[in-house]
């Protein structure tokens, strides 16, 4: 599979291919990047035209396009070949029950690791975070939901203020603006899973409902505290009950946390950048039937910056 994921988000775009160029026209001028070189096109842009003959060059070199609606996936387009990849489809639909337990654990491990390290830069004396430390680098079979108790007890006195908050899909405070950042996250995902050919279909944990897409829900439980420490900061520059609202400011404060720069091993790359190697590996993981290739993200800087 080629490497390059091309997001196009540029408003009032043309996109075209000629002599295997994919070219994207706007205001801020024509860019090129050879097909042979794309595994994907994510078009993310409220406004963009596809010329039809993108469409069959694309199909020619096995590319998929995803199509979005207000960030999420509402079409995908692919080349017969990859409409109908059994091996990786059989690979997804049959993972061993240990190999998807492990799996899990590392995911669980990730999202512990990045909760403590987040509620260390929210309130860096708090007599807890010892006791928070442990358990996320520790073998609990209920670590998970400690260190859920613990950070939402620590977010509730540090950024909502009150004793009162709790993290409720319905509930109030907070609630509102958490639940649009981890939509926009989960469409971020999604995208990328849309793009490496990954059916969200097939999880390894979440349940499994109709039109529910488990797998997205899966990966994206270690980069929830980057919403989070998004959230954080936007009601620290925003106090009062008007920065409880989900208004036009605060969607396009969150929608831009893909682009905010972490470390994920040894690399320096924005959000969005770790969340398609993260799901490349996931991939490999999978089709190798090995935990090895699966590399979930964990903060290793010594700034937050998710």
């Amino acid at each position: 599979m080629s490497y390059h994921i091309v997001s196009i988000d540029a408003p009032d775009c043309s996109l075209s291919c000629k002599d295997g160029q994919l070219t994207c026209k706007s205001a801020e001028g024509d860019r090129r990047v050879p097909l042979e070189d794309v595994g994907a096109i994510i078009i993310t842009s409220f406004s963009a035209s596809i010329h039809s003959k993108l469409l069959l060059e694309a199909a020619k070199y096995g590319v998929g396009l995803v199509i979005c609606e207000n960030f999420k996936p509402a079409s995908l387009v692919l080349p017969a070949n990859r409409a109908t990849d059994t091996l990786l489809t059989r690979a997804q639909a049959y993972i061993p029950a240990q190999l998807r337990q492990r799996l899990w654990q590392k995911t669980i491990d990730a999202k512990c690791l990045n909760q403590w390290s987040l509620a260390t830069e929210l309130a860096p004396d708090d007599h807890r975070l010892a006791k928070f430390g442990a358990l996320a680098r520790g073998r609990s079979p209920s670590k998970e939901a400690e260190c859920a108790k613990l950070f939402w007890r620590i977010f509730a006195e540090r950024v909502a203020e009150t004793d009162d908050f709790r993290r409720e899909r319905k509930g109030g405070g907070p609630n509102n603006l958490l639940n649009y950042g981890y939509a926009v996250l989960l469409s971020t995902i999604l995208q990328n899973l849309f793009a490496v050919g990954l059916d969200p279909t097939f999880g390894i944990a979440h349940v499994i409902r109709e039109q529910s897409t488990p797998l997205a829900y899966d990966l994206m439980e270690p980069f929830r505290p980057c919403i989070d420490w998004r959230v954080a900061e936007w009601i620290r520059l925003h106090p009062g009950e008007e920065g409880m609202e989900v208004t036009r400011e605060f969607r396009q404060w969150v929608t831009g946390f893909p682009l905010a720069t972490v470390d994920w091993f040894e690399l320096t790359l924005d959000v969005r950048g770790v969340i398609e190697g993260v799901t490349r590996s996931f991939r490999q993981a999978v089709t190798t039937a090995q935990t090895g290739p699966y590399r979930p993200w964990t903060r290793t800087t010594t700034k937050w910056a998710g």
